[in-house]
C-alpha cells in the first residue's frame, strides 16, 4: 500500500509499504478515506524529535472497516469509523477512569500510545491507504453516513483536533459567560476558540501572527489579536478595559485579564518581544500567567516533549523551561496539561455535528492526494496561505 514515510529532517516521501495484517484477535483493519496532517506531525518533519527514519506518519484517520479479528464482535466489516489518535486497551487503571490518553497497556516505554508518533509505541501511522487498529472495539468509534459525504471533513477532525480544542476548554474551565484567551490560531487554537464559542463564552480572544488564521478567527466570532502589532497581553487588557469601563466595583480593576487561558502553540513558540522573533518555548505560558486573572485557569494542549534535538539551549533540549511559578502560585491559578483523551469527548461532539450544532470543517483548507504530502508538509510548516488544515485523501490521484 501507499503511505507517507519520514526519511529525515524535512524529508518525507510516499512509498509502497506492506499492507497491515491482523496481529491479534482484537485487531481491525480499516481502509482510510481521510487522514489529516497535524501540527504535531511538523515536529517530526522538522527534526525536533527523535523520531526514527522509516516511520509512517499520521494519527488522524477516518475510514471503513475492512477486516476484524475473531474476538471483535461490536465492530463489523463496512462500518464507518473514526479512530482516536490515542491507542487504548479500555480496561487498565487509567482507561477505566477515562484517561485513554495514558493507557498503561499499549506502550512499553511510557503511559499512552498513538499512531505514527515518536515514543508512542510501535504503531504505524494513518497517512496511508490502510491502518491496523489494536483493541478495535475500544478504538473504532462508529459514525453515520458514507465516505465522501457532507460529514467527511467534520468526522476526520474527531480523531484529534476537535476533541483537543474541546479538552483545552475543559482544562481552562470555560463555561457560559467566560472570558477566554487562546494563544495560537493553528488548527487546535481555532477549534479551541470555536469550542469556547459553542460553550457560550462571552469574550474569546485569539492571538497569532498569521493573517489568514487571524481572519478565520474573526469569521467564527472571536476577536483576533495580532502579536505583530504589540504585546498581546497589553492588547487584550486594553480591550477588556474598554469593555468594562464604568462597570467595575472597587478592586475589580485587578481582573482586567481573562478567567480562562488556552495555550495551543507548544514548545516552538516565538517571542514577540524579540525583534528577531526568536524561539522561546515558555513565552506563551509566561504571557498566560500574566494575563489570566487571579483564581483563573490555564489549559495547555500545545505539544511539549522531553527530548528536543533542536532546542535553543541545553535545558530546552531536555524539555526544561524557566517559568514564573511564583506568580502562578500567588495568583492561585490552576494549570492543566496533557494529551486529550479523545474517546471521552468524540461521541458527544459527533452528535453535535450530526445535529447541525457544530461544523468544525470550517477549518479545512486543502483536500489532497497522498502524493501531495511532501509539498503539503512544507507549506504547512511555512504557514503558507491556504494551508491551515490539510486533509489527505488516499482515493484521490494526482491530476495529469
Amino acid at each position: 500500500m501507499r503511505a507517507v514515510v519520514l526519511g529525515g529532517t524535512r524529508e518525507i516521501s510516499v512509498e509502497q509499504v506492506p499492507d497491515p495484517e491482523i496481529e491479534a484477535p482484537t485487531d481491525a483493519i480499516i481502509r482510510v478515506t481521510s487522514a489529516a496532517i497535524c501540527g504535531s506531525d511538523l515536529h517530526m518533519f522538522a527534526g525536533r524529535t527523535v523520531a526514527p527514519p522509516g516511520l509512517v506518519l499520521g494519527h488522524e484517520p477516518l475510514g471503513v472497516v475492512e477486516e476484524v479479528g475473531p474476538a471483535v464482535t461490536t465492530v463489523r466489516k463496512g462500518d464507518r469509523v473514526v479512530i482516536p489518535f490515542n491507542i487504548a486497551c479500555g480496561v487498565c487503571f487509567n482507561c477505566t477512569r477515562g484517561f485513554t490518553s495514558a493507557c498503561l497497556a499499549v506502550n512499553a516505554d511510557s503511559a499512552g500510545g498513538a499512531y505514527g508518533y515518536v515514543n508512542m509505541g510501535p504503531y504505524r501511522g494513518a497517512q496511508a491507504e490502510y491502518l491496523r487498529v489494536p483493541f478495535a472495539e475500544r478504538n473504532c468509534l462508529k459514525v453515520p453516513g458514507e465516505p465522501g459525504d457532507e460529514w467527511e471533513d467534520d468526522f476526520v477532525l474527531l480523531a484529534d483536533v476537535f476533541p483537543t480544542g474541546w479538552y483545552a476548554n475543559e482544562l481552562a474551565g470555560v463555561g457560559e459567560g467566560s472570558t477566554v484567551a487562546v494563544f495560537g490560531a493553528g488548527p487546535v487554537g481555532l477549534l479551541s476558540a470555536y469550542s469556547a464559542l459553542l460553550k457560550r463564552a462571552s469574550e474569546v480572544y485569539v492571538v497569532d501572527g498569521v493573517d489568514d488564521r487571524l481572519a478565520m478567527a474573526a469569521e467564527i466570532g472571536a476577536c483576533p489579536i495580532d502579536f505583530r502589532r504589540g504585546d498581546p497581553v497589553e492588547q487584550i487588557v486594553e480591550q477588556r478595559r474598554r469593555r468594562t469601563a464604568g462597570k467595575l466595583q472597587p478592586g475589580e480593576e485587578k481582573m482586567l485579564g481573562v478567567m480562562c487561558g488556552i495555550e495551543a502553540v507548544g514548545y516552538q513558540a516565538v517571542d514577540w518581544n524579540d525583534p528577531t522573533m526568536a524561539e522561546n518555548p515558555s513565552r506563551v505560558l509566561e504571557d498566560l500567567i500574566g494575563l489570566v486573572n487571579p483564581t483563573g485557569r490555564i489549559g495547555s494542549v500545545g505539544l511539549y516533549v522531553p527530548n528536543d534535538p533542536g532546542g535553543i539551549n541545553p535545558h530546552a533540549k531536555r524539555g526544561e523551561f524557566r517559568l514564573s511559578f511564583g506568580k502562578l502560585w500567588e495568583k492561585g491559578l490552576s494549570l492543566g496539561t496533557g494529551q486529550t483523551p479523545v474517546a471521552r469527548f468524540a461521541p458527544a461532539l459527533c452528535n453535535m455535528i450530526v445535529e447541525g450544532k457544530a461544523k468544525p470543517s470550517f477549518l479545512v483548507t486543502q483536500r489532497l492526494p497522498l502524493e501531495a504530502a511532501p509539498e503539503a508538509y512544507a507549506k504547512f510548516e511555512q504557514r503558507a496561505f491556504g494551508y491551515t488544515k490539510v486533509i489527505l485523501r488516499p482515493d484521490l490521484r494526482v491530476s495529469g
